[in-house]
Formats: C-alpha cells, sequence, structure tokens
C-alpha cells in the first residue's frame, strides 16, 4: 500500500428531511448565493425548501449553471457574488452546480485571471465557503474539492482540486432524486461507476480493503442502478445509488492505491468538443482502455470480473474479454450507449480529440503515464 495522508471535512446530512439544518451550519450574517441550474428545483419543490429553510438569511440568487458548467457563465456567478458582498455559497443540484461553486469561491478573491486556476495551477486564497444540497447522484462533488470547467470559446474543459473549496455540509435527500429524467439516473450510476473503477483498476499494491470497497460500490450500482430506472419512487433505491456515488469519490477507496484517470481526461475532449453527456463519454472510453491497457491491468481485470461480475473461467484472455464486455454490457442496460459511431461520431472526431489531448498537455495518461498520443488514438479508434 503506498503512503497516503487523509482527511474528509464535510459533514453528510442524509437522509428526508435534512434541508432543516442547513442554517444551523451557516456563518453568522450570512449573506448566501444561492447558485443552481437550469430551473429543475423550482419545479420538485426543492428550491422551496431550501428557501423555507433560509428563512430569516439573506439570499442572492444565481441560476443557469450549465451541465459541464462553462466558465463564462461561471464568471457572471463571481461579478454577482461580489456584486452583492456574499460571505457563503450553496450550491443546490448535481456535480456540475456544485463544481461551478467551487470555481466561484475560488475566483471571488483571486487577484488575476482566474481561467489560470484551471489552465496554470494558479494559488488561490481565501475561498469563499461552501454548503451543497445534492439533487443528483454522480460525481460525488458533493464530498470532495474536484472541479471541472469547460470554456466555451476555446472548447476546453479542465478540471482543479483544493481541500479549501471542498463543501462543508452537504445535504443528501433522496427524495430529491425521485422526479429526475431517467437519463440523468443513468448518467449518474455510469459515472459513479467509472469513478470507482479509475481508483481500482490500476495493479496490485496489496490493498484488499480498498479494493474490497470500491468492490462493494460496484456491486451497488450494478444491483441498484437498473432498479432507479424501473422504480424512480423507491426510496431505498434511490439512498443506496445516491450513498454510493458520494463514497465512489469522496477520497477514501483512492487511498493507498494507483490511480488512472485515462479514461476521464480522454472524456473530457469529447464533451469539450461535441457536448456529449460526460457519463457518455465515460461509456465510450472506458471498454477500450481497458482493452488496450488488458496487459498492464490484467490482474486487476480478472479480479473485477470474478469478484464483481461472478466471471471465473480458466483461460486468461477470456476471462478479460468477458470482463470487457461485462462493463460495456452494464453501460447499455443503464441506457448509455457505449461507441462513438452511436453518437454519430467518426475519424474526424478522434482526430480532433488528440488534437485537443495535445494542446492541453494530456500526452502521459494513465497510471503508468504511457497513454501518450498514439495509445490515445488507438484506443479511440477502437471505440469508433
Amino acid at each position: 500500500m503506498l503512503n497516503f495522508v487523509f482527511k474528509n471535512q464535510t459533514e453528510i446530512l442524509f437522509g428526508k428531511g435534512q434541508m432543516s439544518e442547513i442554517t444551523s451550519r451557516l456563518p453568522e450574517a450570512a449573506k448566501v448565493l444561492l447558485l443552481y441550474g437550469g430551473g429543475s428545483i423550482k419545479n420538485n419543490g426543492v428550491y422551496d425548501q431550501a428557501m423555507s429553510a433560509l428563512t430569516g438569511v439573506e439570499v442572492v440568487e444565481f441560476g443557469g449553471v450549465e451541465p459541464n458548467p462553462t466558465y463564462e457563465t461561471l464568471m457572471q456567478a463571481v461579478a454577482t457574488a461580489k456584486q452583492n458582498d456574499v460571505n457563503f455559497i450553496l450550491a443546490v443540484g448535481g456535480g456540475s452546480v456544485i463544481d461551478g461553486a467551487k470555481f466561484v469561491a475560488a475566483a471571488f478573491n483571486f487577484d488575476g485571471e482566474p481561467w489560470d486556476i484551471l489552465v496554470k495551477g494558479a494559488s488561490f486564497s481565501n475561498p469563499l465557503p461552501i454548503g451543497a444540497v445534492l439533487t443528483l447522484p454522480a460525481t460525488g462533488s458533493e464530498s470532495n474539492g474536484n472541479s471541472v470547467v469547460t470554456k466555451k470559446a476555446t472548447s476546453q474543459k479542465r478540471a482543479f482540486s483544493s481541500p479549501t473549496v471542498q463543501p462543508q455540509f452537504a445535504v443528501l435527500d433522496p427524495e430529491y432524486t425521485y422526479s429526475l429524467p431517467p437519463r440523468q439516473v443513468s448518467n449518474g450510476v455510469v459515472d459513479a461507476f467509472v469513478h470507482v473503477i479509475e481508483q481500482y483498476l490500476t495493479y496490485p499494491v496489496n490493498a484488499p480493503l480498498q479494493d474490497r470497497f470500491a468492490e462493494g460500490i460496484l456491486q451497488t450500482l450494478i444491483s441498484e442502478g437498473p432498479k432507479a430506472l424501473s422504480e424512480p419512487n423507491n426510496y431505498d433505491v434511490r439512498a443506496n445509488v445516491m450513498w454510493s456515488a458520494t463514497m465512489a469519490l469522496n477520497g477514501l477507496i483512492g487511498q493507498g492505491v494507483p490511480q488512472d484517470w485515462s479514461t476521464h481526461m480522454i472524456g473530457h475532449e469529447l464533451t469539450a468538443l461535441y457536448n456529449l453527456d460526460h457519463a457518455q463519454t465515460l461509456a465510450i472510453v472506458l471498454p477500450a482502455v481497458m482493452y488496450v491497457q488488458r496487459d498492464k491491468k490484467a490482474e486487476k481485470i480478472k479480479q473485477l470480473g470474478e469478484r464483481v461480475f461472478g466471471i471465473t473461467v480458466a483461460d486468461e484472455a477470456q476471462q478479460i474479454d468477458q470482463t470487457i464486455k461485462a462493463v460495456q454490457d452494464f453501460f447499455e442496460s443503464m441506457a448509455v450507449q457505449t461507441r462513438l459511431a452511436d453518437y454519430q461520431l467518426d475519424e474526424k472526431a478522434v482526430q480532433e480529440v488528440i488534437a485537443n489531448l495535445e494542446k492541453n498537455g494530456m500526452t502521459a495518461l494513465g497510471e503508468h503515464g504511457d497513454i501518450d498520443l498514439a495509445k490515445a488514438k488507438e484506443i479511440l479508434m477502437l471505440a469508433l
């Protein structure tokens, strides 16, 4: 097991009615920027519950944060926050809104061009504190310091991470997910699944507890994900999916083990260029990554096949092939297609993604740093 330092500062408020607890977590004389997305929270009652919980608190609203939040929109939110001199951000939504809140928090007191936080790793200080109300379980953003932002002007999707922008608290009420469209449910389950895979499917370092944690999350998602589509108002199913998505990327299962993230980095370029859903890009790229990297990932692919999918065959090549197919079939069972052609993309798209990877310096991806541009092209061509 590798060395690590682990601390998760987010207080999780899990279950029905936990929205009522948020006011007690705010600073004195709180002036809150309420950040949300396209307005669905005003149709499903979450907005009204939030405003009721914030009775007596000064609130400034900013709506319209997109899926795959854009730098352009978030800079408008920064301007609103500054104009109103807020001192806290409450992000109500899915991972995109929470990611956006982290960027707004970091940019609020930043002296310079805020895009540098994402492309140059520019340091920032004194970010605004954040709380989150999760409505779409997927990214785990509610209990980590990660943020991904897209700049429309340059078709770049870049990330930054800092514990200083990790939410102080997060409300996880499974009932808030009942009204999600099936596509968002599917995407959330696939996203959480791939988050686990990126931290699990590398090479053995004698970390059996992390492996078993990861396998438990994967098994839960495989069991409960399809049920979330067929039984949208099943509280227990929604609770299990929501908690699995949080646990997939709150830092716990990644401690002391190598991590990959090549699927995400390649997938980000597909989203930046063609506006595919994040989870759609992961479902396209991951099976091809597994196939191209099968020799270096062989032990963990076989372990995944046996422990998670129950695949036990004597021939190693067959076991690996069947495991890759099982992953692909799971994505398809969640109604997320797994080929570039399914999204009307062809070899031209492959070339454009490779050009973007090169432009953004993504030329040594994976746990071994051996996925160069040539290998990335091989992966994408296999995903056609």
